[in-house]
């Protein structure tokens, strides 16, 4: 419990940094966004500055920076993010419009990786040496070296215009998440296959693996009971950086797959300098992060009962 309390303290000065960092990736990007959005909203350039001096007190950007911080901040606080440039909508509106769609589409590539990647790992390890682990790690090597975009386009090429087995776009149907899915989730499964290898070899070369063997257990058990668990442990942890880096990788995704998430928002957001919908994102997006490596650390008491979340902070007991 104290471990936990902790960790929910270190969330506050972590969560400051994360907004601080995303109003900075606004406030000091190149170009005025008030010129951006006068020009968005009148379809021309402002004929003076005093034009743009009244736009920037209507969207707030007519105080020094800190002062700007502080009134976004603060409004974050309260749930407001501000209104979008582009659309005039609350930006809290606009996210949770699309985060939901991106959040199952990040999870089923993380399914697909573990689904994959875990067979795969514990193949390889029990085959160790064998042309059955040499296949395993080429195919690691390969599956983390395809970028997201390019399988994505080779996947539609294949079985949307070549087979015609799923569709090329949209969302509505089971069908429509087979391809992202996969795009999405080959290159986790890389490194879960090859996380879960090394683990697992160093898990079976121990004392106890040995004792169990030589006490007759039968080596499915020993390798599933006894192996298998104790391994999981650095597979568990890259689960939680790896489902953040599906989120980013999810806006690639998006755009390929024409996908209703996220995804498109942002890349319209950052080509229209809708500064407002890139801070909320860059916001949810650091804030999950940081939530699901607090889960993930909680986690591993409940995968291993030999680890106690102590005054220490999670040392091996």
């Amino acid at each position: 419990m104290t471990y936990v309390l902790r960790r929910l303290a270190l969330l506050g000065p972590v969560l400051v940094g994360i907004s601080l960092l995303a109003f900075l990736l606004g406030a000091l990007a190149p170009g005025d966004p008030a010129f951006a959005l006068f020009e968005l909203r009148y379809d021309r350039q402002p004929a003076s500055e005093t034009e743009l001096e009244t736009l920037r007190r209507e969207i707030g950007l007519d105080g020094p920076l800190p002062l700007q911080y502080v009134r976004w901040a603060a409004g974050a606080l309260r749930g407001d993010l501000g209104d979008s440039y582009r659309t005039g909508a609350p930006v809290v509106d606009e996210l949770a419009e699309r985060v939901l769609t991106s959040a199952r589409l990040a999870i089923s590539g993380l399914a697909v990786s573990l689904l994959i990647g875990l067979p795969l790992g514990l193949i390889a390890a029990v085959r160790y040496n064998t042309w059955l682990d040499t296949l395993v790690r080429l195919g690691g090597l390969a599956g983390a070296s395809l970028p997201i975009f390019w399988l994505g386009y080779m996947l539609l090429l294949i079985f949307s215009v070549y087979l015609r087995w799923f569709p090329v776009a949209g969302s509505s149907t089971i069908a429509h998440w087979v391809l992202p899915s996969v795009a999405l989730g080959m290159s986790g499964a890389a490194v879960v296959a090859r996380l879960l290898r090394s683990a697992m070899l160093d898990v079976l070369g121990m004392d106890y693996v040995r004792t169990a063997r030589a006490k007759g257990v039968g080596e499915r058990r020993v390798v599933i009971r006894h192996a298998l668990r104790n391994a999981m442990i650095p597979v568990v942890t890259v689960m939680g950086l790896l489902f953040g880096h599906l989120l980013g990788g999810a806006v690639i995704a998006e755009v390929v797959f024409s996908w209703p998430g996220i995804g498109q928002l942002i890349v319209d957001a950052i080509a229209l300098r809708d500064y407002p919908v890139i801070r909320g994102f860059v916001l949810y997006t650091g804030v999950v992060f940081v939530l699901i490596n607090l889960l993930i650390d909680l986690s591993y008491g409940v995968i291993d009962p030999r680890v106690r979340l102590g005054s220490r902070g999670g040392e091996a007991a």
